[in-house]
């Protein structure tokens, strides 16, 4: 026999659980929707919304934004045209992760001006997740990709001037280590990102930062949102940024702060390196909400919805 406490507690939960469920029917989702990090994600996005407005997947347009800086020639941190190592080589490291938690990377690639495609590729005819090097090439080449000369004119001369003195300390917000990152929502509801650099500038050769990682420099997770990185990618490896952006997210954070709380990860564990480079994180939920935060002033990103492309100044700490 029921007790009066018994039906009260049945009363509560059977009002409770339909206003609940109203609410999260009711929530706006922002969709398709695409995020690209730094003032060049204003182009990589307009050809990803072509692919998004057409109905088109998420991965397929970040794949298609990441391209464009990738063959730009006169974007030093991506692809063709990318400022060397100190030994004068240009590599490239990227990496693409799908709605179905599927993902490709390669790592110290050389002579291939799209890395993202060799990393997608990497992703669907490959068991693995990361090729690097000579084996990364090897793979692409075989898989139809070109060799050609990533260095111009201008990135060598620039090269050359850096070698009379051969200091190293990278410069705040000074394109020698911005990478893109491009975050979608598509109109199926399903998420992608991709993430490409040329890596830091007259970096030691050999090096890779976070933008091939999965976790660190991207990271997607189509139940909660997808986050992207750029910057000193050391420190963003350090605490495996994208994906603590994504559970912060998960924990019921919105986007903007899950990056401030992933930044302020960043400050905590050395205050002093913090106020020496710039890291940034950029967001994107399952609902369609967006946010960034960066370490120091200068970050911005770009967004594409129904409203229109425009470039967004990140808040920062310090």
């Amino acid at each position: 026999m029921k007790t009066r406490r018994d039906f009260l507690k049945l009363s509560t939960f059977g009002g409770l659980l339909p206003v609940t469920n109203f609410f999260a029917e009711q929530k706006a989702v922002t969709k398709p929707i695409v995020l690209s990090t730094w003032n060049f994600g204003l182009q990589a996005n307009e050809a990803a919304w072509k692919i998004l407005s057409n109905g088109g997947t998420a991965l397929d347009a970040v794949e298609a934004g990441a391209k464009v800086p990738e063959g730009d020639p006169k974007e030093t941190s991506v692809g063709l045209g990318g400022l060397p190592d100190r030994d004068g080589h240009v590599t490239l490291d990227a990496c693409i992760m799908d709605e179905q938690g599927r993902c490709g990377s390669v790592a110290f690639l050389e002579h291939i001006v799209h890395p993202i495609s060799v990393a997608r590729m990497v992703m669907e005819k490959t068991p693995h997740v990361m090729l690097v090097g000579a084996g990364a090439l090897k793979f692409a080449l075989v898989n139809g990709f070109k060799k050609e000369r990533l260095l111009t004119k201008e990135s060598e001369k620039a090269w050359k001037e850096w070698t009379k003195k051969s200091a190293y300390k990278p410069i705040v917000n000074v394109e020698n280590h911005d990478t893109i990152g491009i975050i979608a929502l598509d109109v199926h509801g399903n998420l992608s990102g991709a993430c490409t650099t040329s890596g830091l500038a007259y970096k030691m050769h050999g090096r890779v930062g976070d933008s091939p990682i999965i976790g660190a420099g991207l990271y997607v997770d189509n139940e909660i949102g997808a986050a992207a990185a750029t910057g000193v990618g050391e420190e963003v490896i350090k605490i495996v940024g994208c994906h603590l952006v994504v559970e912060l997210m998960r924990q019921g954070n919105t986007p903007e702060q899950a990056c401030r709380l992933a930044v302020e990860r960043i400050v905590k564990r050395n205050p002093a390196k913090a106020k020496e480079i710039q890291v940034g994180f950029l967001a994107l939920n399952k609902n369609g909400e967006s946010g960034a935060f960066c370490l120091q002033s200068g970050f911005n990103y770009a967004k594409y919805d129904s409203t229109g492309n425009s470039l967004i100044d990140s808040k920062f700490k310090i």
